[in-house]
């Protein structure tokens, strides 16, 4: 139980390329119905957060957003600095992870249809990149980073089509139904929605893992997963590096039934996501 007169603290964010107003604001929002005080925030460089340049992402940034978000919530007047937990969706879902094992006043985390985003650019999709595809990328980002020196102009992937094909991944589908939909989860600010992520910056991601201490993680996480999703393999990759070591015993990987990883953004047409096991996950152990 927090002290008297003081709230247990939650900071969201998440996913990766969305912005506030997005599904975190949405976590956060029902969290705060809950009895929790919550900040959902924009990561540096995206959103209405400084930084830059611009659309640009750093594992050890991101992982520092958070930290920088416990910093504020410990030091307001009506937060119980030992009380306060993180939620992360998506790729902030896997930055979750590596802010809980890197800073011990994040006493809960919860990491919802989550990716290893190192683990995806370094890989491809379902580890179908190999070490010849990996130099390949690695050629051209570096090509793409002299290019961008010489013109003084750092170009956008160019973001998700306004229709997908009909020969696109189900889970571009997804992307496409949930981000360009003004009904569901489009945003002027977010990058997912308009021009996407800077291209060079994967470079950084190519040569570094997230989730080295995972086993280190003390305190108690939760990680959230739709049964369909196409990235449930990144929970399940999670799951069994947290519990590889000697504190596993308050880790738990929730498979929610039929849903897809956008399912878990907004809930989809089935309301997939499991507000009441969050909602206990955070009681129990804030």
């Amino acid at each position: 139980v927090a002290s008297e007169g003081k709230l247990r603290a939650i900071a969201v964010s998440g996913p990766f390329g969305a912005v506030k107003e997005q599904a975190c604001g949405l976590y956060a929002q029902t969290l705060a119905e809950q009895g929790f005080l919550t900040i959902a925030f924009d990561p540096s460089f995206t959103g209405e957060s400084g930084g830059e340049p611009r659309y640009s992402s750093s594992m050890d940034i991101n992982t520092e957003d958070f930290c920088a978000a416990v910093d504020y919530l410990s030091c307001r007047e009506d937060v119980d600095a030992e009380h306060i937990g993180i939620l992360g969706i998506c790729g902030w879902g896997g930055i979750a992870i590596n802010a809980a094992a890197l800073d011990p006043r994040i006493k809960a985390t919860a990491s919802v249809t989550l990716y290893n985003l190192t683990r995806v650019t370094q890989k491809g999709y379902f580890d179908s990149m190999d070490e010849e595809a990996r130099h390949a990328l690695k050629m051209q980002l570096a090509a793409k980073r002299t290019e961008e020196f010489r013109s003084g102009k750092i170009l956008p992937q160019g973001g998700l089509p306004e229709k997908a094909p009909d020969n696109a991944p189900d889970f571009v589908k997804q992307y496409v139904a949930y981000y360009k939909n003004p009904k569901r989860g489009y945003h002027p600010r977010s990058l997912n929605s308009n021009t996407g992520w800077n291209i060079t910056t994967q470079l950084m991601r190519l040569n570094v893992s997230l989730w080295d201490f995972a086993s280190e993680v003390r305190t108690p996480v939760i990680i959230v997963h739709g049964e369909k999703a196409h990235s449930r393999y990144f929970g399940e990759e999670a799951y069994k590096k947290l519990t590889s070591g000697k504190y596993a015993s308050n880790k738990e990987l929730f498979i929610v039934p039929g849903a897809t990883h956008c399912d878990l953004y907004d809930g989809g047409d089935k309301n997939y996501i499991p507000r009441g096991k969050l909602t206990e996950f955070f009681k129990t152990n804030l």
